[in-house]
């Protein structure tokens, strides 16, 4: 009798497979509310789908970054007033050098995050913390605590805000970075050192992987990430505003372990981030729709962090 053999589902796989599942949950129930609600379903629409992708967008680009830090077994809680400063200094330098000037606070940013955690040894969600703070600081005097008069500039604005084909070009951006991103952690040295130091990074040092260096290169896609995501953000709201970045610390965190990454390092697939953002991109959706206030978002996303981090708090880690 012939035998029917299904594909073997990895350890990895299970939370990919549970976040989609949880994203045709939250579909169908988004679905039938506002079925009931409206009359309408707007979540099954191209165009509404397309815009909640163009707004999600920016957290993709952050859980990249974030992604990279956590495979390390690392946070970085910086990226708020990241985004922010590079935002706030790209629209006030304007012109050509916008975006360079963005890209370089978020180069700074990371290097210093790498070396306070690398070469300091102070664990990363104090330092990345205080450097959000003095970030913040530097911002607060260099706008006198107000939000600056400058707007965004015509690519910023093109990048985040205009449409190629029908498709907007902040999702092309979007998946360029996460191209880029995913193969670097898959097809390169640099990223197999990022799971072997997540994984033991005594033993990764012991055979003769740079460490230190691995910890500043990750900390440094971070930052540049942050940056990157914050000038769209700039571009899609034509300014820089004050606390713009708050917003996706935490999102950006539950994407990552949504989908699958481990918080304490070292185990994590690509593929399980992006399911994760565009779960978090859809429950934010549903209940924006329910006018569910911000407090109440924030409470959500908290509670899949600390459930996450007890599930994966009793695995032990294994090289990917």
């Amino acid at each position: 009798m012939a035998t029917l053999n299904l594909p073997h589902l990895k350890s990895d796989d299970l939370p990919i497979v549970i976040a989609a599942g949880f994203i045709l949950v939250i579909l169908a129930a988004g679905t039938a509310y506002t079925l009931s609600t409206l009359g309408t379903a707007p979540l099954l629409t191209p165009n509404y789908l397309l815009t909640q992708l163009q707004t999600g967008a920016f957290l993709g680009i952050v859980a990249c970054g974030m992604m990279t830090v956590i495979l390390l077994g690392h946070i970085d809680l910086s990226i708020p007033w990241t985004m922010t400063a590079a935002a706030m200094m790209a629209t006030t330098i304007g012109g050509p050098g916008a975006i360079p000037t963005g890209l370089a606070i978020g180069l700074i940013v990371g290097l210093v995050n790498g070396f306070g955690v690398a070469y300091l040894r102070i664990p990363s969600m104090i330092f990345t913390l205080g450097v959000d703070s003095v970030m913040r600081g530097l911002m607060v005097a260099h706008t006198g605590g107000f939000a600056p008069q400058d707007t965004a500039t015509d690519l910023m604005r093109y990048l985040a805000a205009e449409k190629v084909l029908g498709v907007p070009v902040a999702v092309f951006v979007w998946a360029a970075i996460s191209i880029v991103i995913s193969a670097v952690l898959a097809r390169t040295s640099f990223g197999k050192a990022i799971y072997a130091t997540g994984n033991r990074e005594a033993a990764a040092y012991l055979s003769g992987i740079r460490t230190r260096w691995i910890i500043v290169g990750a900390f440094v896609i971070s930052g540049l990430c942050a940056a990157s995501a914050g000038m769209l953000l700039a571009g899609y709201s034509n300014k820089a505003y004050q606390g713009m970045g708050n917003a996706y610390l935490l999102p950006a965190i539950a994407a990552v372990v949504i989908g699958g990454t481990s918080i304490l390092g070292g185990r994590g697939r690509f593929i399980g981030t992006l399911v994760g953002v565009i779960l978090i991109v859809l429950l934010n959706s549903v209940l924006s729709i329910a006018q569910m206030p911000e407090a109440g978002r924030q409470i959500i996303y908290g509670l899949v962090i600390i459930v996450m981090l007890l599930v994966y708090g009793r695995t032990t880690r294994v090289t990917s």
